[in-house]
């Protein structure tokens, strides 16, 4: 049997074999679970430092470029939500403010604050955990996005690991609540 060069060598043609980099070989793509454990386990560091429970990435090329948790107590930061945290982080590692490409995870739907924070930074897709029956804007009170004078868009994808991330929550409540 011939190879691919015998039978070329008299045409001119060359034979080229194609050779997939060893780091997009070992790299295979995360889905929306994979990313939002990721954003669970921020939200057990929150806890551990005594703060709400919740944890978010920005994702871009299937790579966590930001990352946070609810913070506010911590930092005297009214703005220290997991999103925001998470946004300033991926603004400082690629050098702008404008996240265009990115997916944002989080556990817990954001409020207007992160939501409109989102839109000034170009979010392309919002994936969240739970709903936030008291100051969720995207489900749950309203879906913010929609608002018409708005300059950008962004997806939505709900409830990935709700469950996971809603027992989070009322775990970290009603331990609040005992004490």
């Amino acid at each position: 049997m011939s190879s691919w060069n015998d039978l070329l060598k008299n045409t001119g043609l060359v034979f080229v074999k194609s050779v997939v980099p060893a780091r997009c070989a070992r790299t295979p793509m995360k889905n929306h679970e994979d990313w939002m454990l990721e954003a669970i386990n921020l939200a057990r560091d929150a806890e551990r430092a005594g703060e709400v429970p919740v944890g978010a990435i920005v994702v871009r090329d299937n790579e966590i470029i930001g990352k946070g948790f609810n913070s506010p107590i911590s930092r005297n930061d009214p703005t220290a939500h997991a999103e925001i945290v998470a946004m300033r982080d991926a603004a400082s590692n690629i050098g702008n403010y404008r996240l265009t490409g990115t997916t944002l995870y989080v556990t817990l739907e954001p409020c207007m604050m992160c939501a409109g924070a989102m839109v000034h930074a170009r979010i392309d897709h919002l994936v969240y955990g739970t709903e936030d029956p008291k100051t969720g804007v995207i489900k749950s009170r309203a879906n913010m996005f929609e608002l018409d004078f708005l300059n950008h868009r962004i997806e939505i994808t709900a409830d990935i690991l709700s469950q996971e991330c809603g027992e989070l929550l009322k775990k970290f409540f009603r331990q609040r609540r005992k004490n």
